[in-house]
């Protein structure tokens, strides 16, 4: 395949006029497969994913913590609210707007040039800035998914002797789980495909990949066309992992179509 490569990189430099094929495949080979190129790609791929999973797991605690306490607070009796929950709610009210009412880029940056602007780890910072703008996100998600299940089902797990704990953890967020999980799945692919803004901060994710590849022989289409096959492959194939799960979930509590 090399020698095919020189071969025909020598007539188009000659000035004859290759196929469409013969084209195609010296631009393809050029952008991918020249001098291992492949292998930043998939290096690119495995930074991605770990910045999603790290981004994900972050933004799973904080958006349950969130969730917890807005809802906590909102299912109390006006004239009998603790004050000490109305603070934490009046917070996390106040970080879910600032987080979702700026864009993902200025959290970025300001992470990396300001809080965390000695630091090198260019990486863990990126993670750590999506992972805080993933919580207010998903806090909305859980919150919407706790105050879909009907308020009857609090007031009879607390009729037959259970705590309010005990009712949350073993009635209502189950319940509100697979109300959420689409939501939950849709939001984890935009996640993946937002990681792309990292590469503004020299994390080198596929798309830091593909602009380095792409600068070394002016392959841009070739080299961006190959990281929305990567993108593509990567929603299909987690597309097709989330869908086996919300199946198993709706089983599992006997909601199964």
């Amino acid at each position: 395949m090399e020698a095919q490569f020189e071969a025909l990189s020598e007539l188009a430099k000659s000035g004859q006029q290759l196929s469409f094929g013969q084209d195609f495949f010296v631009k393809f080979y050029q952008a991918f497969l020249y001098a291992d190129r492949w292998q930043q790609y998939i290096k690119g791929v495995g930074t991605t994913l770990l910045v999603t999973a790290i981004a994900l797991v972050l933004g799973v605690v904080l958006g349950a913590i969130v969730a917890m306490i807005r809802v906590g607070y909102a299912q109390q009796k006006p004239h009998h609210r603790n004050p000490i929950l109305g603070i934490f709610n009046a917070v996390a009210q106040v970080y879910v707007t600032v987080i979702r009412g700026t864009p993902m880029m200025v959290q970025l940056l300001i992470m990396s040039m300001v809080i965390f602007a000695s630091s090198r780890n260019f990486t863990m910072v990126g993670a750590l800035a999506l992972g805080i703008n993933s919580g207010a996100y998903v806090s909305e998600i859980i919150r919407g998914g706790l105050m879909a299940v009907d308020p009857g089902q609090m007031e009879a797990g607390r009729s037959v002797g259970l705590n309010y704990m005990t009712t949350m953890f073993e009635i209502i967020i189950p319940q509100a789980i697979i109300v959420a999980l689409p939501n939950y799945f849709n939001f984890f692919l935009a996640l993946l495909k937002g990681t792309s803004v990292v590469f503004t901060i020299s994390v080198v994710d596929i798309m830091a990949a593909a602009k380095l590849q792409a600068e070394y022989g002016y392959r841009y289409i070739e080299a961006y066309t190959l990281v929305g096959f990567f993108y593509i492959i990567l929603s299909i194939g987690f597309s097709q992992i989330f869908t086996r799960i919300e199946k198993n979930a709706k089983l599992h509590m006997g909601l199964a179509e």
